[in-house]
Order: C-alpha cells, then structure tokens, then sequence
C-alpha cells in the first residue's frame, strides 16, 4: 500500500511539473511555437516520457488552462462565500472576474492564444468553467433572494440573463475585441444587472 501510494505521489508531482513548465513555455514563446518535444528537454526527460501522462499537446493545453480557470472560480468562491450584502458580493465577483481574465489573458496575448485553442479543440473544457461560475452567480442571487435584497422569480433564469449580460466584460476574447468598441463601463453594465434583479438594500429590504 505504502508503494502504491509513493508511486501515485511521483506521478502527480510529474503531472503538475509538466503543466508547470508547459504554462511557462506557452507564456515565454506562445503555445503554436510550444512542442512537447520542448516540453520534455525543459524537464530533462524524453518526449515518450511525456506522452506517459498526457495523450497529446492538446490534453497537456487542456490541464494549463483547467487550472488557470480553476485559480480564477476559487477567487470567486471565496467572494461568494464572505458575509458581504449579496449585491456587494456580486460586483466584487464580476469585477473580479474580469480583472483576472485582463490580466492573465488579454494582457498576455501569448497566454490569449492558448485560450483561443482551447475555445476551438476543447469547449467541453471552457464550457465546464462557465458552468461553475454560473453555480458561484447563482449562489450570490439566492442568497440576495433570500435576504430581501433581489426580487426575481426564478433564480436559474436570473443567473443565465445576469452571466450573458455581462459575457462582454468577462470572455476573454470579448474583451480584447470590445475594449475600443463603445458601450457602458463595467461599472455601469453591474448597475444595470443589479437592477434588472431588483436589488434594494438590506435596510430598504427590512422595511418592507
């Protein structure tokens, strides 16, 4: 047991050394110009090796960008789950959000291009992320439903309207290609989200 375990150990810590030196060469040289042959002389191992836990290029790119986006929801989870008014929670959430994509994605414009991959080989990939962020939403919404904050009738369709409403400020690409387009701010698209959920403060909730 005690072996099986030291194995499993040694090959988790290859995995993320992998994924490791693959976001770094895919942020130095872009992920177009990133084999694995690449991959493997930066590890000192022979690309065989790498092919020994991951499949393709494509499945190493896919574990790179699961784990940026998981950084980014467990940024968002921790927001959701502070004691902040649901309303102030939701802002810090999408800005947030936004403010981490910018960074990491747009402002990089080689790590942009791995998202770009990722959107076209692999969308089960993004497509899982964005559900888990819809969860995160959804869970601030309830809660503002709960306390008097948000007034809706269904709280799953609320979320939807509310993550599609702000997708400009948020998908990667979109905000590359809006950013000179004209429009609200971010600022002004959360008010207006907010208001379409009804949102009264907590002491206009209590007096009602």
């Amino acid at each position: 047991m005690m072996n099986v375990t030291v194995v499993q150990d040694s090959q988790t810590e290859t995995r993320r050394r992998i994924v490791d030196t693959a976001d770094r060469l895919f942020r130095d040289i872009g992920y177009q110009k990133t084999t694995v042959a690449d991959i493997a002389k930066a590890l000192r191992m022979s690309p065989a090796n790498v092919y020994r836990f991951f499949e393709s290029k494509k499945a190493i790119n896919e574990a790179v960008a699961e784990r940026c986006m998981a950084e980014i929801e467990g940024e968002l989870s921790r927001i959701a789950g502070s004691r902040k008014p649901a309303a102030e929670r939701f802002r810090e959430a999408v800005e947030t959000y936004h403010g981490m994509n910018a960074e990491r994605y747009t402002a990089h414009h080689r790590m942009h291009e791995m998202v770009e991959v990722a959107m076209t080989e692999s969308w089960e990939v993004v497509s899982r992320h964005i559900e888990r962020v819809d969860a995160i939403y959804r869970r601030i919404i309830a809660d503002g439903v709960a306390s008097g904050e948000f007034v809706v009738d269904d709280v799953e369709v609320a979320t939807r309207c509310a993550h599609v409403a702000l997708v400009r400020f948020c998908h990667p690409t979109l905000i590359v290609q809006c950013a000179s387009q004209p429009g609200p701010t971010l600022g002004q698209m959360i008010d207006f989200v907010l208001a379409g959920l009804g949102h009264r403060s907590r002491a206009t909730a209590r007096r009602r």
